[in-house]
């Protein structure tokens, strides 16, 4: 019986990245659930201030050397590797010296977000799904950690729905507690639709804001995981009225074992049965 494929796709992850709700969840789930029979890929940005020497980074010359675009503007994308220390698994890092070498994440000195953290998102979005091609592998399943994340699933579903690669794979999106004040870019939507995704997928990005962004990737989305309380109600709402399953992961007594299914049931179209 062929495995489970599912790839992760996180902004941040334990040990690259600081300690963080999100940045735990996405180190312990993949190897829970490589423990358990699935096979995993995991992808995040190779942002400045993680300490390429010290992870063991390295560049994948095969898979880096294309051009993404971004708003009618070429990007060299570069690929880089490293393994998580103990459990054997590789991290993917998508790399671009105008996009990720400054020696931040995704604020400034002032706590400020970057005013490119949009065409950030774009060409990570893309970086992931073209490098995942070159890899040969066809995910089942594509988990979503964070709002930089948050194009990954209309790009899938609509950009690539054709390809034979994505047109199979489903999308889960996980909710945390990473609300952002202010907006992205105001071009945002604009950008997008630069790579032929009509506005009609893109709800309200015109207000690029924290959870007119979220909104849409739930849109997206064929299941979801709320990873703890106090999440956006304005978000689980929106979600309510939305014909999606949904796993409260922080209610279950068997996290990794109700991620497990739920990603099993998510691929398989099977009825998705509480804790």
């Amino acid at each position: 019986m062929q495995k489970t494929k599912v790839l992760f796709v996180s902004q941040e992850i334990v040990p690259f990245t600081p300690e963080s709700t999100i940045a735990n969840q996405v180190r312990q789930i993949p190897q829970a659930i490589h423990e358990r029979g699935k096979e995993t890929r995991i992808f995040m940005p190779r942002f400045g201030r993680i300490n390429e020497r010290r992870h063991q980074l390295h560049e994948v010359i095969r898979l880096s050397g294309m051009n993404l675009i971004v708003d009618d503007t070429d990007h060299p994308l570069i690929i880089k590797v490293a393994s998580i220390p103990q459990i054997r698994l590789q991290v993917y890092f998508i790399d671009n010296e105008e996009f990720f070498h400054r020696k931040a994440y995704l604020h400034d000195e002032s706590e400020r977000l970057f005013t490119d953290n949009d065409e950030r998102m774009i060409f990570f979005s893309k970086g992931v799904l073209e490098t995942v091609k070159k890899l040969g592998w066809a995910p089942d399943v594509i988990h979503c950690h964070g709002w930089f994340s948050a194009l990954m699933p209309v790009y899938v579903k609509q950009l690539y729905s054709q390809d034979p690669y994505f047109a199979d794979s489903k999308i889960v999106v996980s909710l945390y507690k990473d609300d952002f004040p202010g907006n992205l870019d105001k071009r945002l939507h604009k950008k997008i639709q630069f790579d032929q995704i009509s506005s009609e997928h893109l709800g309200d990005l015109a207000t690029p804001n924290h959870a007119n962004l979220m909104r849409m990737a739930l849109q997206h989305a064929d299941g979801v995981v709320i990873h703890e309380e106090g999440v956006n109600a304005k978000i689980l709402a929106d979600l309510e009225k939305m014909n999606v399953p949904i796993l409260k992961a922080y209610e279950c007594s068997d996290f990794h074992g109700a991620v497990d299914e739920f990603f099993e049931a998510v691929h398989t179209g099977k009825q998705i049965l509480a804790d």
